[in-house]
């Protein structure tokens, strides 16, 4: 199929804490039950080699938060839906304290978690071992990264990891490369929809968080979310150029 689209659906917390890495379960809900209205197929990232249909939808997690666990997977599992959770690998058991994370701090899913959720269909990539912004990192560094999460993950599930999310969408040419050498594919956090020209290792998201009114996401669903989410790309390259020329605090 030479022209198709994905929405690829970028989630992190489904629960009530603040800030917009978090989607209130009731919200997540009724987001997912208008995707189940809208009859566009929910696939992995490995559809993405031959896609089903002319438009498809992925729902992805970063982090791999114990809320997944807890109240995503059983309204994903409800409607047959598979997600797919990119995990770092060597914070599970642990909590988002990382730079950038969460405060108060969010708890991660621990291996036995995992474990139990691949045998029940929940697709798994990699978001490196440690979180870190891979576009810092020397080159021995940026491999153990890279490379280390996905055989991290192998190792545990005893199944090929074929996907992959850098931390903070964080990436350049050197990580775009390794990332490459390894994996199928790789999703960002550039706001869009994906395509057959876009980098197969860079593929825009849809951030959830834009979306908590339904009636906006019901309205992407059928087809009549291009103007807002121009606007929010808009929004978006405003605030990055604005972060550039002013002087910090």
């Amino acid at each position: 199929m030479s022209a198709w689209q994905a929405d690829i659906l970028m989630y992190h917390s489904i629960s009530d804490a603040p800030g917009p890495t978090s989607i209130a379960p009731e919200v997540f809900k009724a987001q997912m039950q208008a995707l189940a209205d809208s009859g566009l197929p929910v696939v992995t990232p490995d559809a993405l080699a031959n896609p089903p249909a002319p438009r498809v939808v992925i729902i992805s997690f970063d982090d791999g938060f114990e809320d997944f666990a807890d109240t995503a997977w059983p309204i994903l599992r409800d409607h047959n839906f598979t997600p797919i959770v990119y995990l770092p690998s060597g914070r599970m058991g642990g909590s988002d304290s990382w730079a950038g994370g969460n405060i108060p701090t969010r708890p991660l899913m621990d291996w036995d978690r995992i474990e139990t959720l691949a045998g029940e269909g929940v697709c798994f990539g990699a978001h490196s071992v440690s979180h870190p912004d891979l576009s810092t990192l020397d080159a021995e560094a940026l491999e153990e990264e890279v490379t280390g999460s996905g055989q991290d993950i192998a190792a545990r599930l005893g199944q090929p990891v074929r996907h992959f999310a850098p931390p903070y969408g964080a990436s350049n040419s050197s990580v775009l490369r390794q990332i490459a050498l390894h994996y199928d594919t790789s999703v960002g956090t550039r706001l869009g929809v994906a395509g057959p020209k876009d980098d197969i290792h860079d593929l825009p998201r849809l951030e959830m968080f834009y979306f908590t009114d339904i009636a906006r996401w019901q309205a992407h669903l059928a087809g009549r979310g291009g103007p807002y989410l121009a606007a929010r790309k808009m929004m978006r390259g405003l605030r990055s150029g604005l972060s550039k020329v002013l002087p910090l605090n």
